[in-house]
């Protein structure tokens, strides 16, 4: 149920306002005056804002200003009895999203609310969708071992050089892959990721290199392998050490050649790709173990990135916090929330077995259920095991 904030120094504006609203399916929150306006405004997350312009204590220019700077993505309806055409050019270079004049016609109250619906719908989708089709996240963190990786993808993303990247699950092994192709000469051509760990053994070799139409029973039309799609880019092969033999030493003469074959076919297809590989086992324990192929660990591992665990670079919690906290509370479409010293502490004190991930997951849970500031108190009822 959508919440409108009714802002309104006449209480029978108010209760008309609110009867009207409530029957069309509104959830109805009101304020005396622009100071207990603003109090509900940064109290709660509302759809849509009606304010009277003239009022006591705080009048409705100076809360809209106020709430802009709170939370400028929340449509702010001014209503006003003194109106004039210069007080609504004022209202709506200052932010607000529209001006009734009182009494408001009704129909265009209703159609004026649904409209600032949308629009705020449509922002908040937007910032959401750059988000994710933005090029690539940061890499957030001061400590040693971080800055030790983004040297290394300085010196060696320019280059053809293959990336072997090991680390535990969650570390965030995908993102040094982005920023090695992002900062490469190849930065203009795909970059195509392959779970190696999610794909069934005997679909792997078609997965990687495709398949004819026919070539097996589910075969029913031509499919264009991961190495093409990538070919003039890289290829991201995540957790490499969960991929079968005969895969192997197929991605191995893709590598020595630069040709691979789809399965069914006899032709060969020269591809021009970089891979970057990515493991959180030990390569050399599964060589010896005869899981895995030495040639191609050596092949692989022109260059090798470690990424440390949230464990072993906790002075980074802070700037993970910061940053995962602006984005999902504008994900959320909420002002972003702060967090005070001593739930940091506490974070910091946390055992991450699930490193980077298991974090970000942890600050969600702490903005859904925390108020305006993340406490210590927070952290121990929601994160803390009992």
């Amino acid at each position: 149920m959508p919440d409108i904030l009714i802002i309104d120094d006449e209480k029978a504006i108010r209760k008309t306002l609110s009867e009207i609203l409530s029957y069309e399916g509104y959830s109805l929150t009101e304020a005396a005056d622009g100071e207990e306006g603003l109090t509900q405004f940064k109290a709660k997350k509302f759809d849509v804002v009606l304010c009277d312009i003239k009022m006591p204590k705080l009048d409705g220019i100076e809360f809209l200003q106020k709430a802009g700077e709170i939370n400028p993505d929340v449509p702010i309806i001014m209503i006003s009895g003194h109106g004039n055409i210069e007080t609504a050019v004022e209202a709506v270079k200052k932010g607000a999203y529209d001006y009734i004049s009182k009494p408001p016609d009704l129909n265009r109250l209703l159609i004026t609310i649904r409209n600032a619906m949308d629009k705020s719908n449509l922002v908040t989708e937007t910032k959401v969708l750059k988000r994710k089709v933005s090029r690539v996240q940061e890499m957030i963190g001061d400590s040693e071992p971080i800055q030790k990786i983004k040297e290394t993808i300085e010196k060696v993303a320019p280059t053809e050089a293959r990336i072997l990247v090991t680390g535990e699950n969650g570390v965030g092994k995908e993102l040094v892959a982005r920023w090695v192709h992002e900062k490469s000469n190849r930065s203009n051509g795909p970059l195509v990721e392959v779970n190696c760990a999610a794909i069934p053994t005997e679909l792997i070799e078609s997965e990687l290199f495709g398949h004819e139409k026919g070539s097996f029973t589910s075969a029913i039309k031509q499919r264009i392998g991961k190495f093409e799609q990538a070919n003039g880019g890289t290829l991201f092969l995540d957790e490499i050490g969960d991929m079968s033999l005969s895969a192997q030493a197929k991605v191995l003469r893709a590598l020595q050649e630069g040709k691979i074959t789809r399965v069914g076919a006899d032709k060969d297809i020269s591809v021009d790709v970089r891979v970057i590989a990515a493991t959180n086992k030990d390569l050399l324990k599964e060589v010896e173990d005869k899981n895995f192929r030495l040639d191609l660990y050596h092949r692989l591992g022109v260059i090798l990135i470690h990424v440390p665990s949230l464990n072993n670079r906790k002075q980074d919690i802070p700037l993970l916090v910061a940053q995962f906290l602006g984005d999902i509370c504008a994900d959320y479409g909420v002002a972003k929330k702060g967090i005070d010293e001593d739930a940091l502490k506490l974070l910091q004190e946390y055992d991450w077995t699930g490193n980077i991930r298991e974090l970000r997951n942890v600050v969600e849970r702490l903005v859904i259920l925390s108020g305006k500031t993340i406490s210590a108190d927070d952290v121990r009822n929601y994160v803390m095991p009992k």
